[in-house]
């Protein structure tokens, strides 16, 4: 389990420093910068979210059901990642540029649309997020780095990345709507599970 959250902790550091550069640069060069971020934990093997929950197994090599153990690693596994953003958020703080600014408009925009539409939409960035880590472990990482520019600007919502801008906002904005994005916040991990795992949901193997 300490592993686990080690390499969760560093692969939402990489996310984090990632989220900076898009913050720093929010158009298309800050979505291809953000690509470093799941080049990093693809070449480190890293533990991310987005990059985990579509290959969890659901069950045992004897066929038995073992969500439960693979839902508490998924939870272990976010876990560290936000505990990873939290620190580079930290850090961001104290950067002169408006990068504050620049995550309370994502997490407005995200906020405007609703918790239900916006965990619809999450599901397309766990589709393309699987796709990429599938192609990625195979060594080709075309399809990472298109994959990260084409889920930022079609707006699909990254529970880990959102993790990152939402603990970068003004602390003073972030609790005037704590609630709402206490109720934002799952819909959009929920969405990328579904997201994640489509490909099982359709066309399972076997």
């Amino acid at each position: 389990m300490m592993k686990t959250f080690r390499l969760a902790l560093l692969a939402g550091i990489a996310i984090g420093i990632a989220g900076w550069g898009y913050l720093a640069y929010p158009d298309i060069v800050g979505a291809v910068l953000f690509a470093f971020g799941l080049l990093t934990v693809v070449c480190y093997k890293l533990s991310l979210y987005t990059g985990t929950a579509g290959f969890v197994p659901f069950r045992d090599e004897e066929g038995k059901s073992c969500l439960s153990s693979s839902a508490g690693r998924l939870l272990l596994v976010l876990l560290g990642n936000i505990v990873g953003c939290l620190l580079v958020a930290l850090l961001a703080r104290l950067s002169p540029m408006d990068l504050g600014g620049t995550a309370q408009r994502i997490l407005e925009g995200r906020l405007a649309i609703g918790p239900v539409r916006a965990g619809l939409l999450a599901i397309g960035c766990g589709f393309i997020m699987t796709t990429a880590v599938t192609f990625a472990r195979e060594g080709k990482m075309l399809p990472l780095l298109f994959g990260v520019p084409l889920f930022i600007n079609c707006g699909f919502p990254h529970c880990v990345a959102d993790a990152f801008y939402y603990l970068a906002v003004p602390f003073s904005f972030t609790m005037s709507r704590l609630a709402e994005v206490a109720i934002l916040y799952p819909c959009l991990v929920i969405g990328n599970f579904i997201g994640c795992n489509l490909y099982r949901f359709i066309a399972p193997k076997g």
